[in-house]
């Protein structure tokens, strides 16, 4: 395990290689993260959702390979435990001074590849805490489209439309607000802000073309770039697609002032 630091300070572990079982979905994740006065601001195997890993890029449905954890949703029976369980596996990193680029395998349960994925993650300074950047590109391995689906598109209902990068918080009264002052859940606006208690705020960036933010703050405090909110995403042979996200991670609580002022400052 090897972490992320801004000007010093340790903010975020990451961790490669994950010996757990195959029914959480094993993948490389970041957690803890911290903001800069050591607050944690991710959960790891809650007891409610043990395949919560802390900040982490993942689907529930890759061409019917189980890459989220858990149990499956299956038009017409709801939840149920499949054998279809797979593993991102890292194949190699190349550390830079203020992250780490990365390549990835994403394998269903007999280790076949149904996605490479190559991956940039870098943390920085910014007036408000520090900001962590997670870039990735997810590709066919051959001439076959792929297509990505969630339990929305199996034919669950009320926005249960997850799957892409996904980051679980810690609990608490939790907070959540968009740039466009809409309902957060299933929102595609510009930037999503979560603040839990008075501890810290989270402020999400990075959406594009029909993503749309799934958001928990009752059960669990979690958010998620819901890359197949309604419909399948198929990802065609030598076109990758690609994400670019962007989380503020701040001591306190900020205002949408604050925020305002964070993005405009990131976007010159």
């Amino acid at each position: 395990m090897t972490g992320l630091r801004v000007n010093g300070t340790a903010v975020a572990t990451v961790v490669d290689d994950p010996d757990l079982d195959t029914r959480l979905a094993p993948r490389p994740y970041l957690h803890p993260v911290r903001t800069l006065s050591g607050t944690v601001v991710t959960g790891e195997l809650p007891e409610d959702h043990p395949w919560h890993l802390g900040v982490s890029v993942t689907c529930q449905d890759v061409d019917g390979v189980n890459l989220w954890g858990g149990r499956t949703y299956v038009r017409g029976e709801g939840y149920v435990w499949r054998d279809d369980h797979g593993r991102i596996v890292a194949d190699e990193r190349t550390e830079l001074p203020d992250g780490y680029t990365q390549r990835l395998s994403w394998q269903d349960g007999a280790g076949r590849v149904v996605l490479r994925e190559e991956r940039s993650v870098r943390a920085r300074a910014a007036a408000s805490g520090w900001e962590l950047s997670l870039g990735y590109a997810l590709s066919a391995p051959t001439v076959k489209e792929v297509h990505l689906g969630s339990p929305a598109t199996n034919g669950r209902t009320g926005g249960a439309g997850y799957g892409g990068f996904f980051w679980r918080a810690t609990g608490g009264e939790a907070v959540a607000f968009t740039s466009t002052g809409d309902e957060p859940h299933g929102s595609d606006a510009d930037w999503l802000a979560v603040t839990v208690g008075d501890a810290y705020t989270l402020v999400f960036r990075g959406l594009a073309g029909r993503d749309r933010w799934f958001v928990r703050l009752e059960e669990y405090v979690g958010v998620c770039q819901a890359l197949a909110w309604e419909q399948p995403l198929r990802i065609v042979p030598g076109t990758p697609l690609t994400r670019d996200i962007r989380v503020l991670v701040a001591d306190g609580v900020l205002s949408r002032e604050a925020i305002a002022a964070h993005v405009a400052e990131a976007a010159i």
